[in-house]
């Protein structure tokens, strides 16, 4: 790894100053000579004083303009040895990335603590793998928000703690292509930015044949975007050979269906679409979650979205497939032709937090997994614990509601056999996981 360069720290962390502590002027900021103990679940330092300091490391002494219980670094004073020099020239003032500054392996170890005391805390006791690492450059998707600054567009993230949006030159997580196109998406932003109310999202996406674009934010108080907004986009769409532009979900621009590959399946993604942010982290995924569910005679795939671990289960068994997006499931029955061989799929669209699967349905199936949004499947997993089933497979990007529902799967007499760690929202704090739960069957 890189060995630290505490000026260009400083410099990064001097850039965000301003715009940061402008809130707090009437908070009378004062400099302070602080300690960092730990970090707190953002990643922001945390001081024995009691103070957050985002940018810092535990071990660390700084010199920090502190105002409202916050801290800004004005200086270093000991530096941790874990201090790296961060990869993006845009880190410390983008807010995509929160812990580029930290060696890949206490960051991990932080990342796999954190999951470790959340579960103590309710008293799950389980085997945590070593966690599977996204690579850096391998995200496939980006939110980027456009703003107008007079004549000229800014295209990028909000800036931390900030609705201020960092024009970005480049990206360390994002893939290749996609930093390549941010020139191409800054043109195509262009025209979206015809009124001055408008704050456009590009949600992009590297598909197998190209960029897809969908647009929210666009101001319908206004009119919404224009028949010459629209041509403009289609032309700077065609200029930079997209695959397809959507606002809302309706169709702009389309040279060629965006198609992405779900194990066998070749699945054209809906406008807006779910889907993992690494194609790397979602195969892992998907191959321990077929490993966990081996001698299945019957699966439930619950919030399969378009398909990510249903067509690779359609390997072992017969299928059921439930998810509240009617796009999703249009998506994933228009692709089961695409590979024959698989067992029978059925896909059903079907509100699971207002309608779950219940128990006496759950009877057909061996195994269930279910990958809900990160709000958690409390309704769901309320049904799974009273039903028979003696598997189940959790995936889930919310830590905090995974552990709430691994409570009432284990309160049912579930085990947490064993739990998969996957980094692929590098240098940030979240994380996914991957529980494999089972009991004696009843």
């Amino acid at each position: 790894m890189p060995t630290v360069s505490i000026e260009r720290g400083l410099s990064m962390t001097r850039m965000e100053t301003p715009s940061r502590m402008a809130g707090n002027r009437s908070a009378a900021a004062v400099e302070q000579v602080l300690t960092i103990e730990a970090l707190d679940a953002g990643g922001d330092g945390l001081a024995t004083e009691g103070v957050n300091v985002p940018l810092s490391l535990p071990g660390e002494r700084i010199l920090a303009r502190v105002a409202a219980g916050r801290g800004e670094i004005v200086k270093i004073l000991q530096p941790s040895g874990e201090r790296i020099t961060a990869p993006c020239p845009h880190f410390g003032e983008c807010g995509g990335c929160a812990l580029q500054h930290w060696a890949s392996g206490p960051y991990l170890a932080w990342k796999v603590e954190r999951i470790a005391r959340a579960l103590a805390r309710e008293g799950i006791d389980t085997e945590i793998l070593a966690p599977i690492v996204a690579r850096p450059a391998a995200r496939r998707r980006l939110a980027l928000h456009a703003r107008r600054h007079g004549k000229d567009v800014a295209l990028g993230l909000k800036a931390r703690r900030s609705w201020r949006v960092v024009d970005l030159a480049t990206c360390a997580i994002a893939q290749p292509g996609l930093v390549a196109a941010l020139p191409a998406l800054r043109r195509l932003a262009g025209p979206l930015l015809e009124h001055p109310r408008s704050a456009p999202t590009l949600h992009v996406t590297a598909t197998e044949t190209g960029l897809d674009v969908d647009i929210s934010g666009i101001d319908r108080a206004t009119g919404g975007l224009s028949a010459s907004a629209r041509l403009a986009v289609a032309r700077a769409a065609t200029a930079a050979d997209m695959a397809r532009v959507t606002l809302a979900g309706e169709i702009v621009y389309q040279s060629r269906p965006a198609l992405v590959r779900l194990g066998p399946a070749v699945v054209v993604l809906p406008p807006g679409a779910f889907l993992q942010a690494s194609a790397a982290a979602e195969s892992a995924m998907a191959a321990f979650v077929v490993q966990a569910a081996a001698g299945a005679r019957a699966i439930a795939d619950l919030y399969c979205g378009v398909g990510t671990f249903t067509f690779p289960l359609a390997a072992l068994a017969p299928v059921m497939a439930a998810d509240a997006s009617a796009a999703a499931i249009g998506a994933l029955r228009a692709a089961i032709s695409s590979a024959p061989g698989l067992r029978p799929i059925a896909a059903e669209v079907r509100d699971l937090d207002r309608r779950p699967v219940l128990t006496r349905e759950l009877a057909r199936f061996d195994v269930v997994v279910f990958d809900p949004p990160r709000a958690g499947a409390a309704a769901q997993t309320a049904q799974i614990a009273a039903s028979s089933l003696a598997r189940a497979i959790a995936v889930s990007c919310n830590l905090q509601t995974f552990v709430r529902d691994a409570r009432t799967l284990v309160d049912a007499g579930f085990t947490l056999q064993r739990l998969l760690p996957v980094d692929q929202f590098l240098w940030s704090p979240h994380i996914e996981l991957v529980g494999v739960f089972s009991r004696e069957a009843g």
